[in-house]
């Protein structure tokens, strides 16, 4: 068997593929076909029997005193490919906008590299569905999917990012990513003929009312040094301009870098729908979903050597970044593990989620380089 793969041709038969959360029927099948041309005596695949798509492999270390997991997601997003490219997605409506397809095949050379090299300890390589929606990494830990022997130590995990250079780690101790909460908020009154506005109870000026005090929440509630974004994208009201809506629904997103954070903001906004309910003497009903959307919070234990490694090795180039309010829900796994998430720099010309993303394929190579080393240095150490 050869101890090499053709890593821009898997990347590129995986981005042909692109699946939405829980239906990564055609990629599971796939990364498992090359998983099968790999050296096996190291390795012992397992499914989740209520995860059908996850895949995970674990690596027999030749002297274990850890097992160390690395996790990679394998879903897609509901957008149309406008990248022209002669590999671009042959599912209609669906692409691989977030750079999954980078993830699976860096993740799939690492496994590659200990399945030709035994590594000390035992890998554990969890190629999880369901990152974008549904939470994954939760519904896998609910599963029961890491414990006894498939239980991790510590997991690892990366996520592209189109602004940095090819093949740069970037990483910083304390929180990477933000966590997100969605929140609906239904307004219930009483509708009525607009000439008649006594005789109703109009909820599309309660919802104006209650989407203007929530604007002081981070503005007013929050600490500026810490941050949190309150943002409504939706709003459904009314169905004719001369008749008061007497019903109305607001859809929008929470996001904190902080657990603590995001249920402050939950707690205010809650406050603010009980004014609102009291003023306009009407029902509101406010929802929050967080699901596995927690913040990624990098554990220092592991973090501080990880980016000392990482700033010292001869061929990486290594940033330390900003958080982001982007949301992951590897945040769920590292409040389960400890752990460390860091970004894989892929210079790409459109940004995250976009239908022009295009990464950069030389950072694979440069990828893989750099996890496998941090690995092995990683098991010298107790």
């Amino acid at each position: 068997m050869s101890e090499t793969l053709d890593l821009i041709h898997i990347r590129r038969h995986l981005h042909q593929i692109p699946e939405l959360a829980l239906h990564e029927t055609q990629t599971a099948a796939y990364l498992r076909q090359v998983i099968e041309t790999m050296p096996q005596q190291w390795l012992t695949i397992h499914h989740i029997p209520s995860l059908p798509t996850a895949l995970m492999v674990k690596v027999q270390g030749s002297q274990p005193q850890r097992c160390i997991g690395y996790r990679t997601d394998i879903d897609a997003l509901p957008v149309t490919e406008a990248t022209g490219l002669p590999y671009a997605s042959t599912n209609p409506g669906k692409m691989h906008a977030c750079g999954h397809d980078i993830h699976m095949t860096v993740a799939l050379g690492v496994l590659n590299y200990f399945a030709n090299h035994q590594p000390k300890d035992d890998l554990l390589f969890f190629f999880q569905p369901a990152e974008e929606n549904d939470n994954g990494g939760k519904l896998a830990v609910e599963a029961g999917a890491f414990t006894g022997e498939w239980r991790p130590d510590e997991f690892y995990g990366l996520h592209v990012n189109p602004e940095l250079s090819a093949g740069v780690i970037g990483c910083r101790n304390g929180t990477l990513f933000a966590g997100t909460t969605e929140i609906n908020v239904d307004f219930v009154g009483k509708g009525g003929h607009a000439a008649y506005p006594h005789l109703a109870n109009d909820m599309v000026v309660a919802c104006a009312s209650f989407i203007m005090q929530a604007q002081t929440v981070v503005s007013r509630s929050v600490d500026p040094i810490e941050g949190g974004v309150v943002t409504f994208g939706k709003l459904n009201a009314g169905s004719i301009r001369n008749v008061i809506a007497g019903r109305a629904r607001l859809e929008g997103t929470i996001r904190g870098l902080t657990q603590a954070m995001i249920e402050h903001i939950d707690q205010r906004l809650q406050a603010i729908a009980n004014g609102i309910a009291t003023s306009f003497e009407c029902k509101v009903n406010v929802e929050l979903n967080q699901g596995g959307y927690l913040p990624v919070e990098n554990d220092p234990r592991l973090t501080v050597p990880f980016i000392q490694f990482m700033k010292n090795a001869p061929d990486v180039d290594f940033v330390e970044t900003a958080p982001a309010m982007t949301g992951e829900d590897f945040g769920y796994m590292l409040h389960q593990f400890p752990g460390t998430m860091f970004w894989l720099g892929v210079d790409g010309h459109a940004p995250l989620h976009s239908a022009k993303m295009t990464p950069d394929e030389s950072a694979i190579s440069k990828g893989v380089t750099a996890i496998t080393e941090f690995l092995e240095d990683r098991m010298t150490r107790k």
